[in-house]
């Protein structure tokens, strides 16, 4: 079958995927930077992901942080300008209709990028619905959201400016007047207890995972799709390139999330070589 941009995607992989999709009652999915890729969201891994001649493992940390909070502050309005210029890309939109046509069925998310939030609202606006259903659980946190470094108060950054020129320009917590930090987890810092266990028991109780472009080597996220595995559930992969999970999957569809999703879920070419005529 061909999908979007004229990837082929195995038909009878995609058969069975669907198949295992539409009798499961719970389906739990893990996103990564992969299903943002085509969205041209930047990795700041490598050295493609050099800042000021600073690795994003040197500015990332609670150490960097205290060390130099405008260096960091920088670096994150940095991001933040590069990323709000993306768009959600076909793979984020057809799994947010797919999301709020199944409220039983939860998104967990290993990006920070809020593309899943912005799909979900745009899906949602466009059905004239809320978008609470298509919303993810994320892992790491939010780069457009601000974390009190005291009281640990969040509030949205999306809006905010951010003059990273002197400490005493930075944005504080209007709450107890502390500095405000990226609402992101850091090296060296634990994910949040109460977002890790929704994943988990998300997870425990899916009858399938839907892992869609993920290494799967970074762990706790590695872990939610074992979850699944372990307690009797199968798991689903979309990926261009075999994982660690791949030999665990009961299918897996090669191919990038954007290609592939609309036509696994929905909200894209219809099936056949008709649709592969239709989408060019």
């Amino acid at each position: 079958m061909t999908g979007r941009d004229g990837v082929e995607v195995p038909s009878e992989a995609l058969a069975d995927a669907r198949a295992i999709l539409a009798d499961a009652a719970r389906v739990v999915v893990l996103t990564g930077a992969g299903i943002s890729a085509e969205s041209g969201v930047p990795t700041f891994r490598g050295e493609a992901g050099l800042w000021r001649d600073h690795r994003p493992e040197e500015l990332a940390t609670p150490d960097a942080f205290a060390r130099d909070p405008a260096l960091v502050w920088a670096w994150y309005a940095w991001r933040r300008e590069l990323v709000g210029a993306c768009r959600p890309n076909a793979g984020h939109r057809s799994l947010a209709g797919w999301l709020l046509d199944h409220p039983e069925r939860r998104l967990v998310s290993q990006n920070v990028d809020g593309l899943h939030e912005r799909a979900a609202g745009d899906v949602a606006l466009e059905r004239g619905v809320e978008p609470d259903g298509a919303l993810p659980l994320d892992l790491h946190g939010s780069l457009f959201g601000d974390r009190c470094a005291d009281c640990g108060r969040r509030t949205s950054g999306r809006d905010r400016a951010i003059d990273a020129s002197s400490v005493a320009a930075l944005p504080r917590c209007e709450a107890c007047g502390s500095l405000l930090r990226p609402d992101v987890v850091w090296f060296g810092e634990a994910l949040d207890p109460d977002v890790i266990g929704a994943a988990f028991t998300a997870a425990e109780s899916a009858d399938v995972c839907l892992v869609v472009g993920t290494s799967a080597v970074v762990h706790p996220a590695a872990s939610v799709p074992l979850a699944t595995l372990q307690s009797g559930g199968h798991l689903v992969e979309v990926n261009p390139e075999p994982t660690a999970l791949t030999r665990h999957c009961r299918v897996q569809l090669p191919g990038p999330a954007a290609a592939v999703l609309p036509v696994l879920l929905g909200g894209g070419p219809e099936q056949g070589s008709k649709a592969g005529a239709s989408a060019t």
